[in-house]
Formats: C-alpha cells, structure tokens, sequence
C-alpha cells in the first residue's frame, strides 16, 4: 500500500459483542471484505452475540457470509453488576490468545460496551493498534465512562458528528488521527430500498397491521439505576397497553437488571397478549424496515435517538440513558418517566406524526471514508499514542481531506424566471451552483426542485462538503415553521398551499427550511454582509417586486400570520398607480422594476424614451434598463419617474423608521444603486429627527437570496442546543 508507506495488506481484526454494535459494523465489514487487495478481515465474535436468551445474533453474521475465525464465550450469567464485572475479566483471560494466534495490525473496537472495554484493553496491552468508532459521545448511565475509557485506550477514533469531535480534542486525543465520518449503519439506512416492507411489518406484527399505525419499543436497564429502571419499564408496558395499539416489544441487552425487566413483561403476560409481540432479536434489514414505518418508537435505545431520525419517525426517549445525545425534532424526551399518565400523554402526542428527516449522524458515506482512512494509516509511525493537552487547535479546517470536510447547506432559490440550487459553505462562499428556468406548473417545479438538489448533494461528496440541510428561498407568504408556501405572487404559477419541506426531506433525507425570500435576503445580511452582528436592521430588495426583511434585537420578525416585512406593500399614495397586490399607491407600484418597465412602455409608445445615444431593436421588449439609461442621457421624464420611485421608496423606509428604529437599512437587488441617494434625501428632509441618524447602505453580496436560504441552516444546526 504505497499511500501509507505500507508493503503489506492491512490485517484488521473486527470484534462484535452483540446485535446492537453489529448493524455500525457490519457495514465496514463489508467495505473491508470487498478491497481484499487492500486488507485482511478477522472477525472475532463474542459476548450475547453467543446466547440463546439473546437470539444468537451470531447467525446473522454467518448469513451476511463473513467468517468468523473465533466465537468466544466471555458472559457470566447473573444480568447483574457482578456478573458484568465477571464477564469483563472473562474476556480478559481468553482474548490474548486469539490475538496471540491472528496477529492483526489494527483492531476496530465499537462504542461503550463492557465487552468493547476488555477488547480495548486487550489489545492495548499487547501493543495492537486500536480504531474506536463512535468515541465522543454523551449519553446516561455507566456508558459514558466506558465509552471515554476506550478513547484513552483507542489510537484513532471514527466519530459521528461535530459535537463528538470537539469532545474527543477536549480529551487531549490528536486531531490528526480523529476521523469525522458519520454513523456506519447510516450508509444502510439511507439506502435502504424495501418495496415489500409490508411483508416485513406483517411477519412481525401480524396480517392485519398498517404502516404507521403500531409502535416499537426497546428498553435496557440502566445499571447506575437498576430499580428505577425496572419500575419505568413497568410503567411503560402498562402505558401501552391502555395506549391499545399494536406493538413489537424487543427484549432488553445483556445488562445488569435485563433479567428483571423480563420478568416484569412476563408478569404482565406481553408475550401472549393479542395486540403484543415481544422477540429477542430483528434483523437490522428488517428493523430498519420496522421502524421506518412505524406509527412510533419508545424506549431509551440509543437507536430511538439516532437512527430512527434518518426516517423522521417520532420517538418517545425514556429517562436518563440517553441524556446528552444530540437528537432530531423527531425525540420527545420524557426525562422523569414517573407515572403511566406522563408516558401515555407522551404516547398521545408523537403516535402518528411524520417528522422531516434528520442526518445529524450520518450522511450515507461513512464507509468509504473510513476505508479511506484506514489506507492512511503508517504502520511504521510509533505506536505509543500522544495526547494534545491546552490549548486545543481551534477546530476550523483541515489539511488533510479525509479529516474534516466543510460543513455546507443546499440553498434553493425560487425566483419568478430562474430555478437555482447551490452548494454554499459556512463561510459563504457558493461551491457550486445550477441554474435552470422555473417551470410553468407546479408538477415540474418540484420534481426540478428535487433533481436538481439530489444531483447536488450527490457532488457535495466529491467537493469534500458536508450537506447540513436544505433552505428555500421562495417568493410569497411561507409559514416556515410547517415548511409550507401559502400564497404565491403572480411572478410564481401554481404556488400556493405547497409543502415543500415533506418531499425534499424525504427524498434527501435532510432537515429543510422554507422562508420568503426578502426574509431570507435578511438572513443573508445578519451572517455574511452588512448585518453581521447589528441588533436592529431593515433590509429591502428593489428588483422585479419590492420586499424586504425586518432584523429585530439579532431575530428574524416573521408576524403572527407570517405576513410581517411586506415592505413593498406600505402605502404612500391614496391615488397611485395599482399595485399587482390589487391596492394603490403601493411602494411596489411606483418602483419596483415592474412599475419600471410600465413607464417606460408608456413613454416609448408615445415615443417620448428614446433620446440621442439610445437606439433600440425593433424585436427588443422595452424595460426598466431603458427607462434608467434614457435618464442617464437627459430623458427629464424618464428624471422625473426615477425621481419619484426613489421619493416613493424613500417614504416608505421613513415609514419603517418611524415604526421599528432600526439603526441600519440595507437596499439590496438591480436597483439598490440607481435609489441610495433619493433615499436619504427623503429620510433627510420627512423623518423626525431621532432616527435621521439611520445609516443606509448598498448590500455588497452578490447572491443573497441563495446566501439566506444556506443561513437558515448554517445559523440553526450550528446554534441548536439539544
């Protein structure tokens, strides 16, 4: 291998403890068996993996066609803290001999199981190089502790997302060995394709079940809080049963009060009551199936909080065992799980709700980077790890490209000719853009919108960007909290009462945020021009209409019915031209481009546009260009309508002056220019005197309809606390 200064294959062992750790797995698995030019696979199969109690999950392994070169029998029977403790030093006696015998370069090693803990130790004492995935994270219980104590034993470390990054730098690991890669088991989910999912979800669940209407529950123990677990497992069963829809119970891990908790379903008589079916083990293709179409899941299974989200399932999380995990809007936590009532109210609220779909773990390429990775790896470096203490590296960017990628959004802008879809990075800066003209119908509009942004996020991969999520700019009234467009102006056919966000969301498996577009010009502002860090500003677009977004201490103002910052649609005339909005003397009506071109037609039909220096072709459509350059040239008519859209405009801001006092008003769009200076002269001369002060400024961005779409993400996913 000439990339890492290797001359051999790299013989990599992997070792999986039970079904849970197998699904991040064994998709790495099937990365390393099919580059067999590149490395040798060991698979080393112990813990529940071996147990009949459990399902004997080891033979999914043998079904998916890996050999397993050794099946250790590690687990002391008890399902309590000693027998856990046991089971640890178990595994401790037997594993030098069989990593005595494979020899193997490096080791992958999975999360935060005690089995995962004696493998790590293992192999660390016998100098074998360590690969940890999923290292970084926060959750409940004694995982936490096992989790980071394998970090400290691990020489690199494959973690999910950018919150587990910056703990593992926290920890004083080496950046450089630090891959940032996503969730393995996320490159099966978002690629799961199962037309006969029905089939799966009638085998389980019965002939008579439809999609999105049973449940799917899986609960551990909580080992630092073995009792109250119990009590909250019991609590949960009764609340399904009055809750009386059909649910598939999973049977709880191999840890300590698992043996309680199935006495408890047991007592409650689960296993034969009609609307229940409790199984030891799913296979992960058919529980993805499961869950995807499930009406909800409840539990406390790190699967609630991460997997489940690639399908905007809704979920129910139970206690404390997850707590810290970052999590989608698709989680309702119910932290103090205490009474039936609670956990049925909860049940109440998240059955049957289709949430947009959430990749905070993982984008569908994990593997490949991680295969990548793992090529990189020079066995002839030291093996003694070193740990980078205070000060942290800030985490910015990157050399090396397998490392880090920038964190991006697919912005949309929906104007009234043009369709375009860009790739835009947190800085700013558009990677890649596509443009194409809108359709006339709304049929053709989304499925545009959506090939385009799947043709994006396809080659997001190869300019080493990361895709956060979607935002779309769009003309008209948006209610963004639901996603929808509901009213259109009559620049966009066929656009109102559409849901964008549903379709996008499930087709990309990405979160989406929908706004108007001068709110989004705003937005584009507030992050990257002018705006930036301004507590109370206006923005007004002055292009084919007039618009505008309103900035109010650093927030966005949207109006209680979402109608807020129609700036273009203030009044300054009780007998003005008519406005496309059907009112009169409408800002928009006298100096958009639209009320432009109006009189420009009217002066060129009465041939009073043309002057000397001008000259026109007979086919040319005359527009708001000509009426701007006849003024330039002298035309005192085409003087005196400029002169009065910029009086117009100019009224309306003092009217927003007078009515919200920003400190800064920020034109932007074709006509910003041609304005600025009609503008402050109106301010100057009809404004009182408090808010004269008011700086207004050109917008210096060149896209910002697309740069406000890209910070509805970038400014959401980066400040979101969970």
């Amino acid at each position: 291998m000439e990339k890492n200064g290797n001359n051999h294959k790299l013989r990599v062992c992997v070792a999986t403890c039970n079904r849970a750790d197998y699904s991040k797995l064994a998709p790495i698995m099937f990365g390393i068996k099919a580059e067999p030019q590149f490395f040798e696979l060991d698979v080393v199969v112990l813990g529940s993996h071996l147990i009949d109690d459990y399902g004997n999950t080891y033979r999914m392994i043998e079904q998916d066609d890996f050999d397993i070169h050794t099946r250790l029998h590690t687990i002391v029977r008890g399902e309590d803290e000693a027998a856990m403790v046991e089971s640890v030093g178990l595994a401790l006696v037997k594993l030098p001999d069989v990593l005595n015998r494979l020899k193997p370069d490096i080791m992958i090693v999975h999360g935060d199981r005690f089995d995962a803990l004696a493998l790590a130790t293992s192999a660390a004492l016998m100098n074998i190089r360590i690969l940890h995935i999923e290292g970084g994270e926060v959750s409940g219980t004694i995982d936490d502790s096992i989790r980071h104590a394998i970090t400290k034993l691990a020489h690199y470390h494959v973690c999910c997302t950018r919150s587990a990054e910056q703990h593992l730098i926290a920890m004083c690991e080496d950046h450089d060995r630090i891959l940032l890669a996503g969730c393995p088991s996320y490159d099966k989910l978002l690629s799961a394709k199962n037309k006969d999912y029905m089939s799966i979800i009638r085998v389980w669940l019965g002939e008579d079940v439809k999609t999105r209407d049973y449940i799917v529950a899986l609960q551990h123990p909580v080992t630092t809080d073995i009792k109250h677990s119990i009590k909250m497992f019991e609590l949960t069963l009764d609340a399904l049963i009055s809750f009386n829809k059909r649910t598939l119970v999973l049977f709880p891990n191999v840890d300590a009060g698992s043996k309680e908790m199935v006495r408890v379903m047991r007592k409650k008589g689960i296993e034969h009551h009609p609307n229940f079916r409790a199984v030891k083990h799913v296979p992960f293709d058919q529980f993805i199936q499961l869950v995807a179409h499930a009406g909800c899941m409840i539990g406390n299974s790190s699967c609630g909080v991460r997997e489940v989200g690639a399908f905007g399932t809704p979920v129910i999380n139970l206690g404390t065992r997850q707590t810290g995990r970052e999590t989608g809007e698709n989680v309702l936590h119910v932290r103090d799980a205490d009474t039936q009532d609670k956990i049925l109210h909860a049940l109440q609220l998240q059955f049957g709700k289709q949430y947009p779909c959430s990749k905070i773990y993982g984008d569908g390429n994990a593997v490949p980077r991680i295969l990548k990775f793992l090529k990189s790896i020079d066995l002839k470096e030291p093996l003694q790890k070193k740990f980078c203490f205070p000060p942290v590296k800030d985490n910015i960017s990157q050399d090396i490209d397998h490392i880090l990628e920038t964190q991006s959004a697919l912005a949309v802008d929906l104007g009234g000719t043009n369709l375009r879809v860009a790739i835009v990075s947190m800085k700013g800066e558009i990677v890649k853009k596509y443009t194409q003209l809108n359709p006339k119908t709304y049929e053709d509009r989304m499925e545009l919108i959506l090939k385009m942004c799947v043709e994006a996020a396809s080659e997001a991969v190869n300019v080493n960007c990361r895709i956060l999520g979607v935002g779309i700019s769009t003309g008209g009234r948006v209610n963004p909290r639901e996603g929808i467009v509901l009213h259109s102006t009559k620049l966009i056919q066929e656009w109102s009462s559409v849901d964008l966000r549903t379709p996008i969301s499930d087709a990309l498996h990405l979160p989406v945020w929908v706004d108007n577009d001068g709110n989004c010009a705003a937005l584009a502002e507030r992050k990257f021009g002018h705006g930036k860090g301004v507590e109370n500003f206006v923005t007004l677009i002055t292009g084919t209409g007039i618009g505008g977004g309103i900035i109010h201490q650093h927030e966005l103002i949207h109006g209680s019915s979402f109608c807020a910052a129609e700036l273009g649609h203030i009044v300054v005339s009780l007998d003005g031209p008519e406005c496309l909005c059907g009112s009169q003397g409408c800002i928009e009506a006298y100096a958009s481009g639209i009320a432009l071109q109006r009189e420009a037609k009217k002066l060129h039909d009465d041939d009073l546009l043309l002057v000397e220096g001008m000259s026109m072709k007979k086919e040319e459509i005359v527009s708001a260009a000509h009426l701007i350059q006849a003024a330039k040239l002298g035309n005192t008519k085409a003087e005196s309508i400029l002169r009065t859209a910029g009086t117009a405009l100019g009224l309306g801001v003092v009217n927003v002056l007078h009515t919200v006092n920003p400190s800064l008003v920020i034109l932007s769009g074709v006509l910003a220019n041609h304005y600025v200076n009609a503008v402050k002269d109106v301010i100057n001369r009809q404004a009182l005197s408090s808010v004269k002060t008011v700086d207004v400024v050109v917008s210096n961005l060149a896209d910002p309809a697309l740069l406000g779409a890209a910070s509805l993400v970038l400014d959401y996913t980066t400040r979101r606390i969970y």
